[in-house]
């Protein structure tokens, strides 16, 4: 199960989306900025299929 979140870029500061995977209760990971291609570290967490704590940090290169 997917969630689309929205959130801003730690290094553009464009709004992106993101598809989340709901399934998994905790994660971290790390994904290109859709706008300026930056890696940025994503840490979700779901409780019950819903969205409670969303984190997005940049990573130095």
């Amino acid at each position: 199960m997917e969630q689309e979140h929205f959130f801003q870029c730690p290094h553009c500061w464009e709004d992106v989306s993101m598809l989340l995977d709901a399934s998994i209760r905790s994660q971290t990971y790390i994904e290109d900025c859709e706008v300026c291609c930056n890696p940025i570290e994503i840490s979700p967490t779901f409780e019950d299929g819903e969205l409670i704590a969303f984190r997005s940090e940049s990573i130095e290169q």
